[in-house]
């Protein structure tokens, strides 16, 4: 056998499913085996591989038992010529096996083989190729030498980065997510050491690699997506405290002792320098953008009443006192910034749409205050109507030049969504009746068809050649890759091609009810990024019942106007009682749900009812659910009671 891959998997079904449908796809014509080893996984990682991959050799852990230890299971009843560690948030290209296999026949001292790995926007990400952590490479990223000269191997050996990014080339040091090693190497150094608790495991290997005299090569002639290299909070105390440890356990286990102990000394400043700049960064990006709305506003208002002043209140033999330009001015200021805090204006990533609202909101305070204060104490309405345009273009100019100066981060996705669906005809009607589902606001654009279709479609707004001009002409901003019409080297490609075009890209495996994005999986929400308010948890539950007694009280109330808009009206009367008595819910499942643990009411409605006229499949019907348990929020009952009226008085 020519070649085992060993996946490692732990509660990131979506991303696992799509890793293991490229791998089967690079897997064609070699003589390999793919081991899925699952680290106890509480979603349906495990039935999922089950049902959609049988050939693929599942080891189910019963515990999380870590990923040197789990990869270690495999590796030793693998039977191919070569290993490959991959991880499970990656998607590789259809040729990438048989590049790397070929390269590895052809260079018999290659012991381990790294590929260029890019984020899911495309992007190069600097771990495909790095150096061993001696104490002086360490100590020139951690304080920014790498950075400042990056093309110097004395400076640059920790992510190689003398070495081009297309260059094939040795280095010390392999990427865990993507590792491809000779089996019988393994035989030789030993397997992974499973003392690291998370991090430096790879590290080790590889050196563990060299030092068994073989080379360890990085590969660019085939790329692989990783979508979690991009995720990963390096910034972060926690990330330097847990990967800086792993080094220090590197360091006394292959250093000599003098070194080690200089290297442990170098590490222990590291993360008191590190968490010492943690917390100032931490500071300063706390008040330094409040500071800047703040100086920027009260400098907009200052020249604003000044031009007042000098245009309309002098020629009525009046001014401005000192107490208006420095206690009312900055007052009204601190009004706009406090409503923008309240209204979430200052959470990250920033969201022009609370910013806007807090600005608003502001205004409304500011003008009732105004309203109410005695004659003496006003002073000009109109210079505060101005100055809330002005604090509107102030806040909102300021944020666009910081993110442009990538600064700060903007939240896109509370702009205007325009969304484009690449891929083929029948495949493309599947994946939009998942962005159909969508609970975020987003614009359908339209089809952009891997080929030119026979008859003219209503969806069909182009090409895939021309891309980039489409995207332009119609202002789209999500990308949607179909992955059963464009192979993955192609996706690659076009994100590479396109990633400076503030495009964000997501792609629908085959056969999945998954958009696999950038840090995301989208089944219909956002997996990483919403907050998970399960409807079992006593608040949701409170709050839903709340919400049917509610409901059903305006419903008795207006029963006289409301009866003509339902379907079967005596079945709307007995629905009612039924969900006061707590019978039934408004809003539920198609099956009541009901353990030791919580108990779910059968639904009068089911989520699928919000979108009336859409026939979705059992599966589709099935993650809607899903999604609605897992993300309980009153609006969502109000948008499916709405969207379903004529439908509450049918009967289960």
């Amino acid at each position: 056998m020519k070649l085992s891959v060993i996946i490692v998997n732990y509660n990131v079904s979506a991303f696992l499913e799509q890793a293991l449908a490229s791998a089967v796809k690079a897997m064609r014509g070699i003589d390999g085996e793919i081991f899925v080893v699952d680290n106890h996984s509480v979603d349906n990682s495990v039935a999922m591989v089950k049902s959609k991959f049988p050939q693929v050799k599942l080891i189910e852990n019963q515990d999380n038992v870590g990923f040197a230890k789990a990869n270690n299971q495999a590796i030793r009843i693998s039977s191919g010529e070569y290993v490959l560690l991959l991880n499970p948030d990656t998607l590789v290209e259809e040729d990438t096996f048989e590049k790397c296999i070929r390269f590895m026949d052809e260079t018999p001292e290659c012991g381990g083989l790294g590929v260029k790995m890019v984020d899911g926007q495309g992007r190069f990400l600097p771990e495909s190729k790095r150096g061993i952590p001696y104490p002086k490479s360490s100590f020139y990223k951690l304080f920014g030498l790498s950075k400042l000269f990056p093309k110097s191997k004395k400076f640059g050996a920790y992510h190689a980065t003398y070495i081009g990014e297309d260059e094939t080339h040795e280095v010390e040091v392999l990427s865990g997510a993507f590792m491809m090693m000779r089996k019988s190497v393994l035989d030789k150094v030993g397997l992974l050491d499973e003392d690291y608790f998370m991090y430096g495991e790879d590290i080790d290997l590889s050196y563990r690699i060299l030092k068994g005299g073989y080379k360890n090569y990085y590969f660019p002639q085939t790329r692989i997506i990783h979508y979690k290299g991009e995720s990963t909070k390096k910034g972060s105390l926690n990330y330097v405290y847990v990967f800086y440890k792993a080094m220090q356990i590197f360091a006394k286990k292959h250093f000599s002792a003098n070194n080690a102990k200089v290297f442990n000394i170098a590490i222990d400043a590291a993360i008191w320098f590190r968490a010492a700049l943690a917390a100032l960064k931490r500071i300063v990006s706390r008040i330094l953008l409040p500071l800047l709305d703040f100086v920027f506003i009260f400098a907009g208002l200052f020249a604003i009443s000044k031009y007042w002043e000098h245009n309309v209140l002098l020629q009525r033999n009046s001014s401005f006192s000192d107490f208006y330009f420095y206690v009312v001015l900055p007052g009204y200021a601190l009004l706009w910034l406090v409503s923008v805090w309240i209204s979430g204006g200052y959470r990250k990533p920033v969201k022009r749409k609370q910013l806007n609202r807090g600005i608003v909101a502001g205004t409304v305070v500011i003008l009732l205050i105004y309203a109410l204060l005695p004659e003496t104490m006003r002073f000009s309405r109109a210079v505060v109507v101005i100055g809330a345009v002005w604090a509107l273009f102030a806040v909102n100019a300021l944020r666009y030049l910081l993110s442009r100066w990538k600064l700060i981060e903007v939240d896109n996705r509370q702009l205007n969504q325009r969304i484009a669906i690449v891929g083929g005809l029948q495949e493309t009607e599947r994946v939009l009746s998942m962005v159909q589902s969508m609970n975020e606001p987003r614009e359908f654009v339209g089809v952009i068809m891997t080929e030119h279709p026979d008859m003219e479609d209503r969806l069909y707004i182009g090409d895939v050649k021309d891309l980039s001009e489409l995207l332009t002409i119609y202002h789209i901003n999500e990308v949607i890759f179909c992955a059963r019409d464009i192979p993955a080297d192609q996706i690659i490609d076009w994100m590479n091609r396109l990633q400076d075009m503030q495009v964000e890209f997501k792609i629908a495996p085959e056969d999945s009810s998954s958009l696999i994005g950038s840090n995301t999986i989208f089944t219909t929400e956002d997996l990483y990024t919403i907050p998970l308010q399960t409807i079992y948890q006593q608040r949701s539950r409170r709050l839903k019942r709340a919400f049917d007694i509610v409901a059903s009280i305006l419903l008795l109330l207006f029963l006289w106007a409301d009866i003509w808009f339902v379907n079967n009206k005596k079945g709307f009367v007995r629905n009612i009682f039924d969900v006061l008595q707590g019978k039934k819910s408004w809003v539920g499942l198609r099956e009541a749900v009901s353990d030791s643990e919580f108990s779910l009411r059968p639904g009068v409605l089911h989520p699928s009812n919000a979108y009336p006229g859409s026939n979705f499949s059992d599966e589709m019907t099935r993650r809607l659910e899903e999604i609605y348990v897992r993300n309980y929020q009153v609006r969502n009952d109000l948008m499916i009671l709405a969207k379903g009226f004529g439908m509450m008085g049918d009967r289960l």
